[in-house]
């Protein structure tokens, strides 16, 4: 049986990296058949050209079938208005580093399921 790896991925490993190069190091991990848990979560715009260049590159890597990604993020809802406000106003400053995003091979996470509290990654037997 093949061994999972799980790599965790710090919110500072990627900070101080743009959008592109964000991208192709996740797309790097993922290609090496790991699962990224990254710290944190992609910019719209970054989880849009993670996919967009994940499906350039199916059928030009052997086995590769392409990514899965969920993001779960801390309910603020039970926050008080003036905590909520520090959140917020920290998040524009050094970003989300409260959310937790997933992004694992296809050919490895069968399915992602999400609910507010938890996610849930059904893997494929191998």
């Amino acid at each position: 049986m093949k061994k999972l790896t799980i790599q965790f991925v710090p919110f500072s490993e990627i900070d101080n990296l743009n959008s592109s190069e964000r991208i192709k190091k996740l797309l790097k991990i993922v290609l090496a058949d790991t699962i990224v848990v990254l710290q944190g979560k992609l910019k719209p715009e970054e989880e849009a050209r993670l996919i967009e260049d994940t499906m350039a590159i199916i059928g030009h890597v052997k086995g590769f079938k392409g990514v899965e990604l969920a993001v779960l993020n801390q309910k603020s809802s039970n926050f008080s208005l003036i905590n909520n406000f520090k959140r917020n106003l920290a998040k524009a400053l050094i970003g989300d580093r409260e959310s937790i995003t997933v992004i694992g091979p296809a050919s490895i996470i069968r399915e992602i399921k999400k609910d507010p509290s938890k996610l849930e990654l059904m893997l494929k037997k191998k």
